[in-house]
């Protein structure tokens, strides 16, 4: 039994000697094979990757090379930017033909960069590209600076562009073939192309004189230099700290930062390049305490230069939004009619010269258009020479009752009609109590006396009839950019808008709802004539229709026939229009229009010191009748 179990051991192990062995082998053979594949499908591998690699860098060589040349073939050549030997001429026309101004060469010669004082360059780099020195034209830094402020803001704050892309930008706007308004993302991309051509063609320091020769300031000085002698009468070179940050800070927007317009904001402006030029480490915290109580003299201007420049300064600084930057001698048609303009000079300055104090008027505007928006006559203020501030186009005046033509379209559109019975009785609505001017109550009253008489009843009922939105809404479609206030006093002219922006909007009703969109160009040419720019065909689409503007049109020429226009309505002639008076005296207009043209007037201060009871129909109804008749 031992020896039977001891075989059957002896069978059952013997034989795992040889298989193992046997699987040793397969193993070992097994093993080997792999190992020759392996190395074979990595050499393979290799060369194949590195054909591959070669082929994508061929590939993406020819691509780079093809998309440059498509976005760069009808580039314009760069090197005419170099070329600033004189500042080119605009020569600006009225609507005859016959010359209104020319803007250009005698204000100044090319700066050169070498004999400027160091800290004009200065103020424009720390406030218009710090990294100037250091980027290759497109500052990457700068852009994810901006985003993160613009982001953070929640609205543009902060742009990202540098100097060599502006000049990039407003060069490929006159020179390319895009216009001012193109946003595609060729032109942007032809941008960035153009910015590493400059930056490789020409050196930093010529950059900088280009820019600084042909970027635009404002009041028409197109280059430092013009700036310099426009602003303080001196050279560029004679520029003191205080004047370079200023100049630097105006091309922000020139308009709105002129010393000549709002020496307040300006100054503010001023303030913020300095504290920039001190945070980029170019001034030192005396220097910059220093200057913060710097104040300029006012730059006093010749009167052989004023007639219509608010109408030629409003002109050059279209220029810009039309073809860009002004590279060659221009002639500028407009729609200016020079009998209308001397005229309207000659009542608004003389009105307001003769009743002025007695009223204590010191500021006023006048606007007239055709019913198509072609603006005939512009005055912008009681003297240009005193002061360059646009009040016929920047200033932001309260409404008062002439805002109630904008009720009284609502009212018209939601189906009211002029016969409309409406009570005639005092309002209160919480502690507010609004009353007419020299108020007594006339019962119930039609729509049509309720305009008539400027009745400030009637206006509040019709707006809380058709609701605010109604209201708000048609104010913003006749032409009213500025936010309105989104309560009843609305319908008392609470809100605020401008004297272009309310005689457009008259336009409008007189042109039986057609859009009045102002203009003051015709057409744009070179000194050698070739057109840049012409007007382009009007749109027709209805803002309100025929028959509210039939209905509102009446109501106007009843306001001129019995209401509070009656002492100043056009003999023999249609006049149509609405006064405007706002609860403290601080504003007073008249807006109105015959058959051929449509006029505002709006009369005040500009510290907003209350006249001496001037209503709509007194003074500026009078400078009004008085340019119409």
């Amino acid at each position: 039994m031992s020896d039977s179990t001891h075989t059957s051991r002896s069978k059952k192990t013997s034989p795992s000697k040889p298989l193992s062995n046997k699987k040793k082998s397969i193993k070992k053979n097994r093993k080997s094979k792999p190992k020759k594949t392996k190395k074979t499908s990595a050499l393979g591998s290799k060369k194949s990757m590195a054909s591959f690699s070669l082929m994508g860098l061929l590939w993406g060589s020819l691509l780079t090379l093809i998309f440059v040349f498509w976005f760069s073939y009808d580039l314009p050549s760069a090197e005419r930017l170099i070329d600033t030997s004189r500042r080119p001429n605009i020569t600006i026309l009225a609507r005859d033909g016959q010359k209104i101004a020319i803007v250009g060469d005698y204000y100044t010669k090319p700066i050169n960069l070498k004999y400027l004082p160091k800290f004009v360059v200065q103020a424009f780099t720390a406030t218009e590209d710090r990294r100037f020195f250091d980027h290759f034209g497109v500052d990457i830094f700068g852009i994810l600076r901006a985003f993160i402020r613009n982001f953070l803001a929640g609205r543009v704050v902060q742009g990202g562009s540098t100097i060599t892309q502006q000049l990039a930008k407003n060069f490929l706007l006159t020179e390319g073939l895009y216009t001012y308004r193109d946003r595609s993302l060729r032109r942007k991309i032809q941008e960035v192309l153009l910015a590493f051509w400059l930056e490789y063609i020409f050196t930093k320091t010529q950059i900088m004189t280009i820019y600084l020769n042909r970027v635009y300031f404002g009041s028409g000085a197109f280059g430092l230099g013009a700036a310099a002698k426009h602003y303080f009468n001196k050279e560029a070179r004679d520029l003191n700290l205080y004047e370079g940050a200023l100049l630097a800070g105006l091309l922000k927007a020139p308009s709105r930062y002129s010393p000549h317009n709002n020496a307040s904001l300006s100054q503010k402006r001023t303030k913020i390049v300095l504290r920039a030029m001190l945070d980029a480490g170019y001034i030192t915290d005396p220097t910059w305490e220093k200057w913060q109580k710097y104040k300029i003299r006012d730059h006093i201007i010749t009167k052989k230069h004023l007639f219509a420049r608010y109408f030629v300064d409003w002109i050059l600084e279209k220029l810009p939004q039309i073809i860009g930057t002004v590279m060659e001698d221009l002639v500028v048609t407009t729609t200016l009619d020079i009998k209308l303009q001397k005229r309207a000079e000659k009542e608004l300055k003389g009105q307001i010269k003769e009743k002025g104090p007695a009223l204590n008027v010191t500021q006023g505007a006048l606007l007239s258009m055709t019913s198509s928006g072609s603006i005939r006559a512009m005055v912008g203020g009681y003297c240009y020479g005193k002061s360059q501030f646009n009040r016929a186009v920047q200033s932001q005046r309260q409404t008062g009752s002439i805002f109630k033509i904008f009720v009284y379209l609502a009212a018209l559109e939601a189906g009211l009609q002029p016969t409309r019975r409406i009570v005639d009785e005092p309002v209160k609505i919480g502690k507010w109590s609004p009353k007419n001017y020299g108020w007594k109550t006339r019962g119930d009253v039609s729509m049509a006396e309720g305009l008539a008489y400027s009745i400030n009843g009637v206006s509040i009922r019709l707006a809380r009839f058709v609701g605010l939105k109604r209201v708000i809404e048609m104010a913003k479609r006749m032409g009213l950019k500025t936010p309105q206030p989104h309560d009843l006093t609305i319908a008392l002219g609470t809100g605020d808008a401008s004297l272009l922006e309310m005689t457009a909007a008259f336009a409008t009703i007189s042109r039986g709802g057609y859009p009045s969109n102002p203009y003051g160009i015709v057409d744009i040419k070179t000194g050698r004539g070739k057109t840049l720019y012409r007007l382009p065909p009007q749109s027709f689409d209805l803002v309100i229709s025929k028959e509210i503007a039939r209905k509102m049109d009446t109501l106007l020429q009843g306001v001129m026939k019995r209401g509070t226009g009656r002492l100043i309505a056009l003999k023999n002639r249609k006049s149509a229009g609405k006064t405007g008076t706002t609860q403290n005296y601080n504003d007073a207009w008249f807006v109105g229009y015959s058959d051929d043209l449509v006029t505002g007037v709006w009369v005040g201060n500009d510290n907003n010191a209350l006249m001496n009871k001037v209503t709509g129909s007194r003074l500026p109804g009078q400078i009004w009748h008085g340019f119409m008749k």
